[in-house]
């Protein structure tokens, strides 16, 4: 098992009573579909419930609450493709702070307009995140405002922690707990929570088998950038991952597993008709990894998924032709 990281290094703590203020404390329900099937008993922590329908609202609740007053004044810029975006534009509405966020050119309109909607002032530029993140920090340079980076920030991660501190408070003696893996600020966050309240309870990453830069990294020892992506979902879609996220990635998760794009598409209805939620691609990842029997553990195993969030492109819904 690996060591886990030092409760100095993440205020968990503050953190959840920051977050607390203005997030929602998240459903984890059982599945008793998913536990027939498996064998495990299994529970889903239910984050499309949460504030703008993701776990995203929750790094930049804490990480506002940690700027000098000098800062907060001059304002905030983050670069996303939706929901970091909306997570950090309506924590800086909530506490009156400008927001601007940077979003490609072609972004889902309704991303951009929930954006918009939640107060932030939307730039769009260029047709990538790469290029989106640059003008971002052009803005931090030419107008002094604070960089909310959407994962790879430890105050960032310590909000995000606030996911896994609720979900080893409903279910003290859970066994495994199985989140998704983009960038890995989510699961810096929850497997820090997770293992300092349960050091036995195993932490499993799920990354999309055409980005798994998480698991290249710790494959290489060193953060790595992946040369091409063959991966279309938004969530897992990241060439490099953070120097903060690997860190503690390295040290807290116990397994990564990965699968390809078009069997976690195929959870998404699975979600909708078995679980009767509505869950986004990347929060899939876990409930695929589960049914294509990737998580091993005992039987009868208590196995929590972390469902991150269910803003799902209707657009592209729509035009999809499920199995």
């Amino acid at each position: 098992m690996p060591a886990s990281l030092g409760p100095t290094a993440l205020n968990l703590a503050s953190a959840r009573v920051a977050v607390s203020r203005h997030a929602r404390h998240t459903p984890l329900l059982t599945s008793q579909t998913l536990s027939e099937m498996t064998g495990f008993e299994v529970r889903v922590k239910a984050e499309m419930l949460q504030r703008t329908g993701s776990y995203k609202i929750r790094g930049p609740l804490y990480k506002l609450t940690r700027l000098s007053e000098e800062e907060r004044a001059r304002g905030v810029v983050s670069s996303s493709a939706g929901n970091h975006a909306q997570g950090v534009a309506l924590a800086a509405k909530l506490m009156g702070v400008h927001a601007v966020v940077v979003m490609a050119e072609n972004a889902t309109p309704a991303k951009v307009a929930a954006t918009k909607g939640y107060g932030a002032k939307v730039v769009q530029y260029g047709t990538l995140w790469d290029e989106a993140n640059q003008k971002a920090l052009e803005l931090v340079r030419e107008h002094g405002l604070t960089m909310v980076h959407p994962f790879d920030d430890l105050d960032l991660i310590a909000g995000q922690s606030t996911v896994g501190q609720e979900l080893v408070e409903d279910w003290p003696d859970v066994d495994v707990v199985v989140v998704p893996i983009g960038g890995g600020g989510l699961i810096s966050g929850v497997s820090t929570a997770v293992k300092q309240r349960n050091p036995r309870a195993r932490v499993i990453g799920v990354e999309s088998a055409g980005a798994p830069a998480m698991k290249a990294s710790i494959k290489a020892g060193h953060v790595v950038t992946l040369d091409e992506l063959d991966c279309t979902i938004d969530g897992l879609k990241v060439k490099r991952v953070g120097e903060h996220t690997f860190d503690i990635v390295r040290r807290n998760v116990d397994e990564i597993v990965t699968l390809p794009d078009n069997q976690i598409y195929d959870a998404v209805p699975f979600v909708m008709s078995r679980l009767k939620l509505v869950a986004e691609g990347a929060a899939c990842a876990p409930v695929a990894a589960l049914v294509q029997g990737l998580i091993q553990a005992q039987p009868g195993s208590k196995v929590a998924l972390v469902l991150s969030g269910g803003n799902l492109d209707v657009e592209a819904l729509r035009g999809r032709t499920w199995n």
